[in-house]
């Protein structure tokens, strides 16, 4: 009886093993993220690096957001906002739908960057847009890994 007991115990443990405990980095979105967003012919416009954390629903916090790329668009202080909704996290995997906006805070939000994309574990994948001033204007396909 007591082996049996024992053998059952070992099976249901070795089952919670194998389903995964939660793991902080894979079950959200919070940590380091480096992005790097190309034009339509998979030329480098931007790149910059951040920390996210979910916040209360779906925002997100975003902060020591910082360009590391040179351009005229993006000389003035930013105001960064987003948003991450979470569809699911299958065998320690999450996924859901993330969205990013990035302003310039003067002169009137001129330029705007926009993220739209879907998460995938370490990886977002997505696309941009950006609306504003002379020359301050395009869109693409990016990308945004954890680490």
């Amino acid at each position: 009886m007591k082996r049996s007991a024992i053998a059952i115990l070992v099976t249901l443990l070795s089952a919670l093993v194998a389903c995964g405990g939660s793991n902080s980095n894979m079950d959200n979105v919070n940590g380091n993220w480096t992005a790097a967003l190309t034009d339509t012919s998979a030329g480098m416009q931007f790149a910059f690096t951040t920390s996210l954390t979910q916040g209360s629903g779906n925002n997100l916090n975003i902060v020591n957001f910082k360009f590391t790329t040179e351009g005229s668009c993006f000389t003035t202080p930013t105001t960064q906002t987003g948003s991450f909704v979470l569809a699911g996290n299958f065998n320690g995997k999450v996924t859901g739908q993330f969205q990013m906006t990035v302003s310039t805070q003067f002169p009137s939000d001129n330029n705007v960057l926009t993220l739209n994309g879907e998460v995938s574990g370490n990886a977002i994948t997505g696309t941009w847009t950006l609306a504003g001033g002379s020359g301050c204007t395009g869109g693409g396909a990016f990308t945004m890994n954890r680490g």
